[in-house]
């Protein structure tokens, strides 16, 4: 037993070290392995992140979200790109819709990125959701910390759509980019003011051929939505803002990316970057005790116990709340 744990850690200790030198098998293997449900596989991984607090390099987290047909995947390959064409390291994280049913996915990204995923300088990780909050899989935030370690210089967090919860990409990124389409009058009703407020940056894309003019007005709609939100302490003069990019044609992207460093640059001279790593590391501490106390009632004897109370509160001998409070009281031990 000794010599399997003595085993285990100099694997991931060997792990480790394949990941700072950035070795691409290696981050693979260790984003399936922090993914794993299995306890084992859990202890492993908090191992390799905790040995990873170390490594100082620091990455651009930037989190993307947009209605489904902007052309999410096109504006990453074509960003990408540019990026990579300026020297920087590109890791992509794109969280796949799982089936409710079977728990499937697709995770077709490397497909639709298919110029990306061959370059040298980029990093292409599809994740199935699993069903958890805003489409983000849980383990992504672990995946980030991993890529930052291989020395990735922009992690870009695709997320699976827009709607409430979605906003919770906001709380393992720097910058919140919400990609948009050109619509026709009413664009702003299938928005939630939640990601209007979360967004730093607006892009509004397919701004070429004959949906230019509807981009602009879907623009200029925007940006005027956004100086009536209550103003943000961690935005200079300006920000939140609109504007427009064709993925597609490759225009405004460079744009995009020159107004994202300069909010990036404004908020660390004031402390705002910092600040609001510290409040996500807060928030994630809270996140993984809700996730563990959860778990305690997916265990086989809690699930007995509570289809148990779960037949006397439908038969009426017992009240939902009762119940709930004697079966808590129990887990408490």
């Amino acid at each position: 037993m000794i010599t399997e744990q003595r085993a285990a850690r100099m694997d991931i200790s060997d792990l480790k070290d394949r990941i700072v030198a950035g070795d691409r098998r290696a981050l693979s293997r260790a984003i399936t392995l922090i993914e794993s449900t299995r306890a084992d596989h859990r202890d492993q991984a908090a191992t390799l992140i905790e040995g990873l607090k170390s490594v100082d390099r620091e990455a651009i987290r930037i989190g993307l979200s947009g209605t489904p047909g902007v052309g999410k995947s096109t504006f990453i390959e074509s960003f990408g790109m540019m990026l990579t064409g300026q020297g920087l390291r590109v890791a992509v994280l794109a969280v796949d819709p799982s089936s409710t049913r079977s728990g499937g996915s697709i995770l077709g990204d490397k497909t639709r990125m298919d110029r990306l995923s061959r370059d040298p300088n980029a990093f292409i990780r599809p994740s199935p959701s699993r069903s958890h909050l805003g489409g983000v899989a849980r383990r992504t935030r672990e995946a980030v910390t991993l890529c930052e370690a291989a020395g990735f210089d922009v992690v870009l967090i695709e997320t699976v759509g827009v709607g409430q919860s979605e906003t919770v990409v906001a709380e393992m990124s720097d910058l919140f980019i919400l990609l948009l389409a050109p619509a026709g009058g009413d664009e702003l009703q299938g928005v939630k003011r939640g990601i209007m407020e979360m967004a730093d940056i607006i892009l509004v894309n397919k701004a070429d051929g004959d949906l230019k003019p509807a981009a602009m007005r879907t623009c200029s709609d925007y940006a005027g939505a956004l100086r009536l939100l209550r103003k943000r302490p961690q935005d200079p003069e300006g920000f939140p803002k609109a504007t427009t990019v064709s993925a597609l044609h490759e225009e405004g992207l460079r744009q995009a990316w020159d107004e994202m460093m300069t909010l990036v640059s404004w908020r660390r001279d004031h402390g705002h970057f910092s600040g609001r790593r510290a409040e996500q590391a807060r928030y994630w501490f809270g996140e993984e005790v809700r996730q563990g106390l959860l778990a305690q009632l997916a265990t086989p004897e809690a699930r007995a116990e509570m289809d148990d109370y779960a037949e006397r509160v439908a038969e009426g001998k017992m009240t939902p709340t009762v119940a709930a409070a004697e079966v808590l009281k129990r887990l408490r031990g």
